[in-house]
């Protein structure tokens, strides 16, 4: 799968520890090293602004995808295009629509959402691109063991659930996310 640019999505603080920050900008190097384009939320807040703000002193180009709301009560970094939707919903869909393959760093509730939603278009044959986690520090331990109980119980299947890329070197991360099967497997059958 050719990836031109990757959709990110993470948290609007930094953490409580400084390797989510630390790791944000390792990964921001390699994404940049390779040539790759970032569309985020649009904002400076948090891991977002790190990540977007190493990608821009990188030379990338960022776009930044941000609603109305919102885009009047956060700051701004100079980005090479800002996009803004009437609403979260929007939002996401031209986050999906742009980006070659989704990556969630870090985040809260609003970040496992976006992933989520990512994956579970994914499931249903919306889109065929690679979803992935970027597990700074076992940051997601809970979240996979939340999808392996919902596959014991019988409400995800493995051939699903095994396409969610989890890793934690940017490196592998890239490589699996570039050769990524996008066949699209029927949730139906």
């Amino acid at each position: 799968m050719q990836i031109e640019t990757v959709g990110i999505f993470c948290g609007s603080s930094t953490g409580s520890n400084n390797i989510y920050r630390e790791e944000t900008i390792k990964l921001a190097d390699y994404l940049a090293q390779n040539g790759k384009s970032l569309v985020y939320g649009g904002g400076t807040a948090g891991l977002m602004g790190v990540l977007a703000g190493r990608m821009l002193e990188k030379g990338c180009r960022v776009t930044g995808v941000i609603p109305e709301m919102i885009q009047t009560k956060v700051g701004h970094l100079p980005l090479t295009e800002t996009i803004v939707t009437p609403d979260m919903h929007s939002r996401k869909r031209k986050m999906y629509d742009i980006s070659d393959c989704f990556i969630a760093l870090p985040g809260g509730i609003g970040t496992i959402e976006e992933i989520s939603e990512a994956f579970t278009w994914q499931q249903l044959g919306y889109h065929s691109k690679a979803v992935s986690l970027y597990n700074i520090n076992n940051f997601f331990k809970y979240f996979d063991s939340f999808l392996e109980a919902a596959e014991m119980a019988g409400f995800i299947k493995n051939v699903h659930r095994s396409r969610l890329i989890i890793e934690s070197e940017p490196a592998r991360l890239l490589e699996k996310l570039e050769s990524y099967d996008g066949t699209t497997i029927d949730k139906w059958s």
